[in-house]
């Protein structure tokens, strides 16, 4: 049987889940409720589909088994912890909060009572980070280089978020997409420690328009460098292991042939058509964590390892 799943903040990525659960995972979740404070959250979302906009977060949570909060980072924990309180489980979009004694403090009392809760990095369930494991398999890690470059930020698509997105106390790249990148550095090299790093920002209280930083994951040494304006490009990033293979721009893992040239995997496909698949193996995630089941979804610890990081990166 599917479980109940309701959504708290219907910005993009709660919009993003809601379709891919209606279109992908029916098998894994029934979605019960929404609730955003925006007149037009409430718009767009009955132009998709018969999915109620409750009157109140609580509404939605006395409705569900698991809460989805795709709120801003501010209202991460205040509702996750309503959630927990009330015997839900809880799926976290990422960060878990900018404060990080918040952030500490929260995962120690989750993980003290045993709550059932996740955060939602997707690369737990990719297909293409699967083939870069079975292709690491038979490397000695010995390096690593991670890239992240955009035209503007926020991207195109998230304008609409930009109220947040684009400010110092909550937004940046480093926290919406390094992160990403750091989570999966951490899965497939062990733990993350940072040694150096520089930061630029602009005046005023704007978000990031450069970072560089050295680290080591599992001893092995990493190279960190993101950018603003200094590409075409909306997004364009890469992860390279020994400069031999690499997952570029989210979704294609690519492995250098004797020649030198990069050769995509057989099933490689462009972020657009991975991205359903991605979320529908979350889904199914998301379902066996309710049910207190195994699942591949990144943990509590996970997410705040990746916090620390990303917090001492922007504050150096």
């Amino acid at each position: 049987m599917p479980i109940a799943l309701g959504i708290i903040g219907f910005g993009i990525m709660g919009e993003r889940l809601l379709r891919a659960a209606l279109a992908h995972a029916t098998e894994s979740v029934t979605l019960t409720g929404v609730w955003d404070p925006s007149p037009a959250a409430a718009k767009r979302l009955a132009a998709i589909a018969p999915v109620p906009m409750l009157a109140s977060a609580e509404a939605v949570i006395a409705a569900c088994d698991c809460l989805y909060v795709a709120a801003p980072p501010a209202a991460h924990i205040p509702l996750a912890e309503q959630a927990l309180a009330a015997g839900r489980a809880v799926f976290l979009e990422k960060p878990l909060a900018t404060d990080l004694a918040a952030a500490r403090a929260f995962v120690a009392r989750a993980e003290a009572m045993g709550a059932r809760a996740a955060v939602n990095f997707p690369m737990a369930s990719s297909p293409a980070v699967a083939q870069l494991a079975e292709w690491q398999a038979a490397l000695t890690p010995q390096g690593l280089a991670i890239t992240t470059d955009f035209a503007t930020w926020p991207r195109g698509w998230q304008q609409d978020a930009a109220s947040w997105l684009a400010r110092r106390a909550e937004g940046g790249f480093t926290r919406e997409v390094v992160s990403h990148f750091l989570f999966l550095t951490r899965r497939r090299l062990g733990p993350l420690a940072l040694q150096a790093a520089r930061v630029s920002y602009p005046d005023g209280d704007g978000a990031e328009t450069a970072i560089e930083a050295r680290l080591t994951a599992g001893g092995i040494p990493v190279t960190l460098r993101g950018s603003v304006g200094e590409t075409r490009a909306d997004d364009s990033n890469a992860w390279t292991l020994n400069d031999a293979i690499r997952l570029r721009d989210w979704s294609v893992a690519e492995q250098r042939g004797a020649d030198g040239a990069w050769a995509q995997a057989p099933d490689a496909m462009p972020n657009e058509k991975m991205r359903p698949l991605v979320l529908k193996r979350q889904l199914a995630g998301v379902a066996a964590m309710t049910r207190g089941e195994a699942h591949a979804l990144a943990t509590l610890r996970e997410a705040l390892e990746v916090q620390e990081i990303v917090e001492a990166i922007l504050a150096a």
